[in-house]
């Protein structure tokens, strides 16, 4: 198998920060298999020596795919690949449409609306520029009185007009048709981890309660993103549903 310093390359004049650039291309190689479950990696000084980065920048990308789930680090063993994560398509919909179809009352607090500008995440999902202004939303979703869900979600600034109001009365997809904007597919990625303490109490959880997590980038038809999105669910409240195929 090639070595990781044959399968990355890091390019010193992008606008994309070093460390995003290392944790996109070795998500990449975890992902499509070229590095399975089980594969331990050097540890963090000699890959900084060995990709030219700084150990901040280097332990900086590592957290990033820790955080996501990818890396596990283990005492005595070192920084090791995880199990992969399953990956499947989901129906097209929003949590506010999947509610109202299972009969259950929706209802959203929304706790933030503003303007700022985009971190290294959101730019690359968004395709646009880092410290771009994009809007961002944080709202908190119910189901017949009873929280189940916290919801980041990233818009190109001028996109769309968002109000309180608007969000608090259906679905942010709703709005975007509405606006004219026709959704046509989306990448999305979930997987679990543990509750933080303001995501705890929001969610009526214990601090530490393992929550479902979903990230998705939703495309118009012409292929532009449109919204990156990064939610966390109660488990014990909620669950993916899908339906594979042999074919």
């Amino acid at each position: 198998m090639e070595s990781l310093a044959q399968q990355i390359t890091i390019d010193r004049s992008s606008p994309v920060p070093l460390y995003f650039q290392f944790a996109q291309q070795l998500q990449h190689l975890i992902e499509t298999g070229a590095l399975p479950p089980g594969t331990r990696l050097s540890n963090e000084v000699a890959m900084a020596d060995q990709f030219g980065l700084s150990r901040p920048t280097m332990r900086q990308a590592m957290q990033h795919l820790v955080d996501k789930g990818l890396l596990a680090r283990k005492r005595g063993v070192g920084t090791q690949v995880v199990t992969n994560r399953i990956r499947r398509q989901l129906e097209f919909t929003s949590l506010y449409e999947d509610l109202e179809r299972d009969r259950r009352l929706p209802s959203t607090e929304v706790l933030s609306i503003e303007t700022a500008p985009a971190d290294a995440e959101i730019a690359a999902a968004l395709r646009v520029a880092e410290g771009s202004e994009v809007v961002s939303v944080e709202r908190l979703r119910l189901a017949d009185g009873e929280p189940i869900a916290v919801m980041h979600n990233h818009l190109p600034a001028g996109l769309v007009e968002l109000t309180r109001t608007a969000l608090s009365e259906g679905g942010l997809y709703q709005l975007l048709r509405r606006s004219g904007i026709v959704l046509s597919t989306a990448d999305q990625t979930i997987g679990a981890r543990r509750a933080t303490a303001a995501e705890a109490r929001l969610l009526d959880e214990t601090r530490g309660a393992t929550l479902l997590t979903m990230v998705r980038t939703a495309h118009d038809e012409s292929g532009r993103p449109v919204e990156f999105g990064s939610h966390v669910y109660r488990a014990s409240r909620y669950s993916f549903a899908m339906t594979v195929s042999a074919h």
